[in-house]
């Protein structure tokens, strides 16, 4: 069994920053300490010279295109990235091609993984208007959750049958996640649009398109049927400043029953960056105002919001680069993510306690994550190295995307990754994937 010594770190978990060391033993750590001395020769030391040790992330929202989308992104070309950013497990959604909306599709996804995912990986099943039955016939154990879209689907996955919602909110316990756009509303909006633009509509018009009315009419009408029957729901991407008061922290994350997502990119931008940055930044749902991001902030350190996360979904650059109708919405996020927030806790909008509290124990918490999330004995050995001050500049010849862009091309960041370990192996450092796999499947406390 091989063992680890990760020496002289500073250690970023459960609301506290410690001097120490840690010993890993094969997959899991085997004490957390001021001072661990090597017992062995056999025993590999690695010395992090005072720099941060944190979890690794978990994201609860990735698109990484396979099977069938993976001229934009594979599972092994993505969760190379995502290593290269800190995030050690994924959680990643049905809305491939075939959309995985069958127990059949879902384990063929399973399968993908476990040969090419250079992360720890689990996936959403994805519901329909008429896939209840399938629903039923998964084991919530074996899978992170439900996806449903109410808004803004591809293929038949828009959920919009009334009863048909009402009958998946009462009959499963598995977290509901939701995409919470209201479809007449964004339809309306894109009809009166296209009729005074034609086509070309300017990129800056995508918030008034998937406008705030949008997203607060389908997050609250979601809300309401939870509260109603019951439902463990978990709304994706906030993106308003009004949404954040559907959302209490009045109660410890364990206890409650609807919980909130903010992603990167919408703590980020604004709408005063269409202009320069064009359809690289249309997602959905739009990044909006500054005082919406404002306001998101706000509700994401007061803990209305439990979790940060990247909908990294990449396209090609040439399907990107459309007039507004024709551009896809998303992008690719998760190698840039965790030294975006870090970038966040330079500014001092936020600690690293309360990063790692955001992006790694709340998801562990949040989808009853088994022994990941936290640095803590007998855990899994999902560990990354961060050097606070070592300056970087993202450039094409460092993305690790299979779409060979990012939104943040030209963004210098103070801090960089230096090692991420995969159940106690060392698998990227200093840029560099290494030629070793130790992924798992995720498995849940439930």
């Amino acid at each position: 069994m091989k063992t680890t010594l990760i020496k002289n770190a500073r250690i970023v978990n459960d609301g506290k920053i410690t001097e120490g060391d840690i010993l890993i033993e094969g997959e899991r750590i085997k004490e957390v300490s001021e001072s661990i001395s090597a017992k062995s020769a056999d025993v590999t030391v690695v010395d992090v010279e005072g720099n941060y040790v944190l979890p690794g992330a978990i994201d609860d929202q990735v698109h990484f295109r396979e099977p069938g989308l993976t001229h934009k992104a594979t599972i092994a070309s993505e969760s190379k990235a995502a290593i290269a950013g800190g995030i050690t497990s994924f959680i990643e959604m049905p809305n491939t091609n075939p959309q995985t909306t069958t127990v059949e599709k879902l384990e063929e996804k399973f399968k993908i993984a476990s040969n090419t995912s250079h992360a720890n990986y689990s996936f959403m099943f994805g519901g329909t208007n008429d896939n209840l039955e399938e629903i039923l016939k998964v084991d919530p154990k074996a899978v992170a959750g439900l996806k449903l879209f109410l808004g803004s689907s591809t293929g038949n996955m828009l959920v919009d049958d009334p009863k048909v919602l009402e009958k998946i909110f009462s009959s499963t316990n598995m977290v509901i996640s939701v995409h919470c756009e209201d479809e007449a509303t964004v339809k309306k909006n894109l009809e009166a649009h296209i009729k005074e633009f034609g086509e070309d509509i300017p990129i800056r018009k995508h918030p008034v398109i998937r406008s705030e009315e949008a997203c607060y009419l389908s997050s609250s009408k979601a809300i309401e049927l939870a509260k109603k029957t019951g439902a463990r729901l978990h709304v994706f991407h906030l993106s308003t400043g009004k949404e954040t008061n559907l959302f209490t922290n009045k109660i410890p994350l364990k206890d409650k029953k609807i919980t909130a997502e903010v992603c990167i990119h919408h703590l980020w931008f604004s709408d005063e960056d269409y202009d320069e940055k064009g359809t690289l930044i249309k997602w959905n749902p739009a990044v909006k105002s500054a005082k919406d991001r404002e306001q998101l902030w706000k509700a994401l350190l007061d803990d209305r919001i439990d979790v940060i996360a990247t909908d990294h979904a990449p396209h090609t650059l040439d399907e990107k680069r459309n007039v507004y109708t024709k551009a896809p919405s998303g992008g690719p996020l998760v190698q840039h993510a965790f030294v975006a927030m870090i970038e966040a806790y330079h500014n001092g909008k936020i600690s690293l306690e309360k990063i790692v509290q955001k992006m790694c124990h709340n998801p562990s918490i949040l989808f009853e994550v088994e022994d990941r999330g936290y640095i803590k004995k007998g855990y899994f050995a999902d560990l990354v190295v961060v050097d606070l001050n070592n300056p970087w500049t993202v450039n094409k010849g460092n993305i690790l995307y299979h779409c060979g862009w990012s939104p943040f091309e030209g963004t210098t960041f103070k801090s960089r990754i230096t090692h991420t370990f995969i159940n106690g192996t060392l698998v990227y450092n200093n840029f560099k994937v290494l030629d070793v796999k130790a992924a798992k499947r995720l498995t849940f406390n439930r």
